[in-house]
C-alpha cells in the first residue's frame, strides 16, 4: 500500500478543467499547484488541464498545456514509474468519468499509479462543505440566506446538489442550492427562499475558480432573475478553490493516497466469488 516502495522516479500531476481568466487562475489553480509541491517533495510536479476546448482557446493565446493522456505518456517515456493524480473537481461527474478512464488506459504502463477524489465524493466531504463556506461568510441575519451555484450536469451525478441541499436543510442552516445548466434550477431555488421567507441573499461560485459562469451565469443572469423576483441580492463571486480549507481537502486528498490504493470493485468481486464474506 506503500506509494513510495522501490519509489525510484514519481510524479504527483494536479489535474484541473482548467480556466482561460488569468485573476481566478492566481488565487486558485496556481496555489494548489504551490501546496502540492510542497507536500510532496519526493515527487516531480505535474499540472494538466483536461478541458479540450480551454487547451484549444490557450494555445492560440501562445500557451500550450497537455491533457491528461498526453501527459501521462510524456510521463512513461521519461521513466516514470510511480504516479498520483489529483482533481480539483467538485463532483464525480462527467469529468472525473473521463479522467478515470484516461487514467484506467495508463494501469500497465506504471508500476504504481493512484487517482484521487473531487470535493464532494463521501457523506463527510458535504459535512465539511456546509461548514466550511459558513465559515466564509459572515453572521447572517434570520432573512438572509447563502445561494451556492454549481455548474449542473446530465450525468447521475447531478444529484450531488439536490443532496447538498438536503443536508444544509436537515442542519438548519441558511444554504440553499441550484445549477446553471441542471437540477436545482433558479426557479427551484426561488421557490425554497420565498417558503422559507428569505429575502436577502448571497451568491457564491459553487465552483472551483470564478470564471466565465461566475461573472456571467451567475453575476449577470442569476442574480437579474432573483432581483426580478424581489430579492436584495449580494455578490461573493470567490471559487472554492480561493478558500485555504478547501486547498487544503484537495492537499489531504492527494496524501491519503501515499498509503491507501482505490478500491478495485473488479477485484473485490473476484475475492467474494472465492468465498470471501460480503458486509450486508
Amino acid at each position: 500500500m506503500n506509494f513510495y516502495k522501490n519509489l525510484k522516479k514519481g510524479a504527483v500531476v494536479a489535474a484541473h478543467f482548467g480556466t482561460t481568466h488569468e485573476d481566478t487562475k492566481e488565487k486558485t489553480i496556481d496555489v494548489i499547484n504551490k501546496k502540492l509541491k510542497i507536500e510532496f517533495q519526493k515527487l516531480d510536479f505535474f499540472e494538466v488541464y483536461t478541458s479540450r476546448i480551454i487547451n484549444r482557446i490557450l494555445s492560440k493565446k501562445g500557451i500550450n498545456n497537455l491533457n491528461t493522456s498526453q501527459m501521462l505518456e510524456k510521463l512513461y517515456k521519461e521513466g516514470y514509474q510511480h504516479v498520483i493524480v489529483q482533481p480539483t473537481y467538485i463532483i464525480n461527474g462527467t469529468e472525473m468519468e473521463a479522467l478515470k478512464r484516461e487514467v484506467e488506459m495508463f494501469n500497465d504502463k506504471f508500476e504504481d499509479i493512484r487517482l484521487g477524489t473531487p470535493l464532494l465524493s463521501n457523506v463527510d466531504d458535504y459535512f465539511n462543505l456546509i461548514d466550511i463556506v459558513e465559515k466564509d461568510i459572515p453572521e447572517l441575519e434570520e432573512d438572509k440566506a447563502i445561494v451556492l451555484i454549481g455548474h449542473g450536469t446530465n450525468h447521475p451525478a447531478f444529484s450531488v446538489y439536490p443532496t447538498l441541499a438536503y443536508i444544509a436543510r436537515d442542519l438548519n442552516k441558511p444554504i440553499y442550492v441550484g445549477t446553471i445548466d441542471g437540477y436545482p434550477t433558479v426557479d427551484n431555488v426561488i421557490k425554497e427562499l420565498k417558503r422559507d421567507k428569505k429575502t436577502k441573499l448571497v451568491l457564491m461560485p459553487l465552483l472551483f475558480v470564478a470564471g466565465d459562469h461566475a461573472k456571467n451565469d451567475i453575476a449577470e443572469d442569476w442574480k437579474n432573475t432573483l432581483e426580478e423576483n424581489g430579492f436584495k441580492v449580494e455578490l461573493n463571486l470567490k471559487g472554492l478553490g480561493e478558500i485555504e480549507a478547501i486547498q487544503e481537502i484537495y492537499v489531504e486528498k492527494a496524501k491519503i493516497l501515499e498509503n491507501t490504493q482505490p478500491e478495485d470493485i473488479l477485484l473485490k468481486k473476484a475475492e467474494y466469488a472465492k468465498g470471501k464474506k460480503a458486509c450486508h
